[in-house]
C-alpha cells in the first residue's frame, strides 16, 4: 500500500497536476492539506473517475483537509476531537478514516504566525488536543499514522539555515516539544534521514528563488505507531513534483507499506 501526504495549496489550482500525479505515482491513500475550497467545491467527481473515494473537511477558506482512498474509506471522523476554536470556530484542520485496514489522519497544523501571537498559543493548544486524540486512536495492533503539514521543523537539520529562523515560529522549543509529545504517545517519524539527497525538505517558499537554491524546510511529516512503522518498506519526498509551472510550494511525502 502506498500512502502519501501533500499540501496542495489550493486543490482547484493544483487539480491537473494532482490528477496526473495520482495516475503516475500509484498512490492508494492521499492525505491532502490546504484545499482552499468548500466541501461542495471539492472535485470529488474527477477523483472518483480515477477510482478514489473522498472524505473532506473544508469550509472554503485557506484551510481544509481531505482523504482520498482507492482501498476503502470507513470510520470517517471529520475534525479534531476535543480541538480548540479560533475566532469562535473549530477550523477544518483534521480528518481521519480507516483505509484498507490502516487508520490514517490528515492534519494541517496551525501556522502560529509569530511567537506571542494568539495564533501561536492556539497552535500549541491544537497540538495538545492532537496528542490526546492520537492516544485514543492509535492504540492496539491496527496500523495508525498521522500525516500532514505540521508547520514544525523537528530539528535544526530540517531547515536550510537555523539562523534565519531564530526567534520565529516552526522551530521554537515549545513547538518541537509538541512533536516530542507525539513520540512519547507511541509514534515515530517514519521518513528516514538522510534520504536520497542530503536535505529532504518538503516546503520551499515561492519567493526569492527558494526552490532552485534549496532554501527549504521539512515540515510535512508522517508519524506512526509500531504496527505501521514495522510495515514501512520505503519512504521519500517526491521533490520532482515541486518543479515546473503551477506547482504547490510543498512536495508530496510518500510512504510504502507491506500490509
Amino acid at each position: 500500500m502506498r500512502i502519501a501526504t501533500w499540501n496542495v495549496n489550493s486543490i482547484t489550482a493544483r487539480l491537473p497536476r494532482l490528477l496526473a500525479w495520482l495516475e503516475s505515482s500509484g498512490t492508494d491513500v492521499l492525505c491532502i492539506q490546504e484545499t482552499k475550497c468548500s466541501a461542495e467545491q471539492f472535485p470529488a467527481d474527477e477523483l472518483r473517475a480515477l477510482g478514489y473515494e473522498s472524505a473532506v473537511n473544508a469550509d472554503g477558506r485557506w484551510n481544509g483537509v481531505a482523504l482520498l482512498s482507492r482501498v476503502g474509506l470507513e470510520e470517517v471522523v471529520s475534525g479534531l476531537p476535543g480541538g480548540p476554536e479560533y475566532d469562535g470556530a473549530q477550523e477544518p484542520r483534521a480528518i481521519s478514516a480507516t483505509c484498507g485496514g490502516v487508520r490514517v489522519w490528515s492534519v494541517y497544523v496551525p501556522n502560529g504566525r509569530e511567537v506571542g501571537h494568539d495564533h501561536y498559543a492556539y497552535k500549541l493548544r491544537w497540538l495538545e488536543a492532537l496528542r490526546d486524540a492520537v492516544v485514543a486512536d492509535a492504540t492496539g495492533e491496527r496500523p495508525f499514522a498521522v500525516l500532514g503539514d505540521f508547520n514544525i521543523a523537528p530539528t535544526d537539520d530540517d531547515v536550510f539555515d537555523p539562523a534565519v529562523f531564530e526567534g520565529a515560529t516552526h522551530v521554537t522549543p515549545a513547538e518541537r516539544a509538541a512533536l516530542a509529545a507525539l513520540r512519547d504517545a507511541g509514534l515515530s517519524d517514519v521518513v528516514p534521514r538522510p534520504l536520497k539527497y542530503d536535505h529532504p525538505y518538503t516546503y520551499w517558499d515561492y519567493r526569492q528563488l527558494c526552490f532552485p537554491k534549496n532554501r527549504g524546510m521539512r515540515i510535512d511529516l508522517a508519524y506512526a505507531n509500531a504496527s505501521f512503522t514495522g510495515a514501512v518498506k520505503d519512504a521519500y519526498v517526491d521533490r520532482e513534483e515541486r518543479k515546473g509551472k503551477g506547482a504547490s510550494d510543498h512536495a508530496p511525502v510518500v510512504v510504502d507499506l507491506d500490509v
